[in-house]
């Protein structure tokens, strides 16, 4: 068949599968490639953001806008990705243009997913072409689906690629456009649940977990993703380190980060939320209510997580042992110069702050935030001059204070230890003399 015409009748059916059908809209990979086709005519910088914003940003679906917002895509950053890239993006084009046939077996998993879950909400499925952030994420009712990375296959170009995309080369080997259909029906799920956003690592932990099980369920497959082989193989090392660090509000050893760890895998955390998801399904008489109280958990209840995580029998110990643990590992604040915490007589003069910690802290970690009385009594940072070469100590200079004045100043759990344990939160709360 003619090439030409073969891309023609795959532009034919992308555009009317994305009209017609109610649960996946594609349309706005067609206004990709033709704004890109227009980028491409065009060497003025400052016109080609205008024709991204106009002909593809501003024709946007609501699952563009939704990705766009989620990911905060700017019509600047799309044109700095088309000029770096451009041998990844003639690569990935031909393998975009078939969202409409992945589209019908998508229906399907959908379909699947409803006779084992029948309480299941209307969503849309959005394909829409992101600048490299994401393969997919959630919206309130809607699955936003970046289909550069998300179709791409092992044929995919990245030799253009620097190392902030250095992990889209392993990711790309593992095709996965032949995975679409899995992840879709893993995001549609995400849609079901109360939110996708956990409040501790556990409970982010049990979110992924719950999507990734169910989909493999749903579909009759395993998981496609490597992180789940890679568990059931290193089971009992990972369950080892990871209790150390459950109920942990930082994540980055363990969702989202980075492949630089003592396992050489990022992501670990949707292996040990399966494992647990799986423990608890197989233990249950009743199949249909085991899925549907995983989908209807509010994960961010602390009494009803750590009931359901215990139902599993995954985790040899009580939880109550583990949370102990990690609050005695956690570091603390031992001190501040120039004055003492709890003082009404701190001098108002007082130009420079230092915190010191019991433990020595990542250097990249620092956050602070206002204390319970408000921003109108707010000890505000003039300048951060940061931390001791040991890690064990933080200074900063703040703005000038007033005499006879209640302040206020939370160190927040964004410092962590040098193995990424958080801070127990810490209220600077002094009253300046008279």
């Amino acid at each position: 068949m003619n090439k030409i015409f073969f891309g023609f009748l795959i532009l034919i059916s992308l555009t009317s599968y994305g009209q017609k059908n109610q649960t996946v809209i594609t349309d706005d990979i067609l206004n990709f490639w033709k704004a890109y086709d227009q980028v491409l005519m065009c060497t003025d910088s400052s016109r080609q953001v205008e024709i991204i914003q106009k002909q593809y940003i501003d024709k946007g679906t609501e699952g563009l806008k939704g990705i766009i917002q989620v990911r905060y895509y700017t019509a600047a950053e799309y044109i700095q990705a088309i000029r770096k890239y451009p041998v990844f993006w003639n690569s990935v084009r031909k393998n975009t243009l078939k969202a409409a046939f992945y589209a019908r077996e998508i229906e399907k998993g959908i379909n699947q997913l409803r006779k084992i879950y029948p309480d299941l909400k209307p969503a849309k499925i959005y394909f829409t072409i992101g600048a490299l952030r994401t393969n997919g994420t959630t919206l309130d009712d809607k699955v936003l689906i970046g289909s550069e990375l998300s179709m791409a296959d092992n044929q995919t170009v990245t030799s253009e690629f620097g190392p902030n995309l250095s992990h889209l080369p392993s990711y790309f080997s593992t095709n996965p456009i032949k995975n679409l259909t899995f992840l879709n029906v893993h995001e549609y799920i995400h849609t079901q649940q109360k939110t996708t956003v956990g409040n501790t690592l556990l409970a982010q932990t049990v979110i992924e977990g719950v999507a990734e099980f169910i989909a493999a369920i749903t579909l009759r497959t395993d998981s496609p993703n490597k992180q789940i082989a890679f568990g059931k193989l290193n089971d009992d090392k990972i369950k080892k380190a990871y209790v150390r660090e459950m109920f942990s509000t930082n994540f980055n050893n363990w969702i989202w980060n980075s492949p630089d760890n003592e396992f050489k895998m990022r992501d670990l955390a949707y292996y040990v939320g399966y494992a647990i998801c799986e423990k608890y399904y197989v233990l249950a008489t009743d199949k249909k209510e085991a899925i549907k109280t995983m989908i209807g958990l509010d994960y961010n209840d602390r009494e009803q997580l750590i009931k359901f995580v215990e139902a599993s029998h995954y985790f040899e110990k009580d939880l109550s042992v583990y949370e102990q643990e990690f609050e005695k590992s956690r570091p603390v604040i031992v001190k501040i110069e120039p004055f003492e915490n709890g003082t009404r007589e701190m001098d108002p003069g007082t130009q420079k702050v230092t915190i010191f910690f019991s433990q020595p802290m990542n250097k990249n970690s620092a956050d602070f935030d206002i204390g319970p009385l408000g921003d109108k009594h707010v000890m505000w940072l003039e300048k951060r001059i940061g931390f001791s070469e040991d890690g064990k100590s933080y200074s900063f200079e703040i703005k000038p204070l007033v005499p006879g004045m209640h302040y206020q100043l939370l160190v927040t759990d964004a410092f962590v230890n040098s193995a990424g344990i958080p801070l127990k939160p810490y209220l600077i709360d002094v009253g300046t003399s008279r």
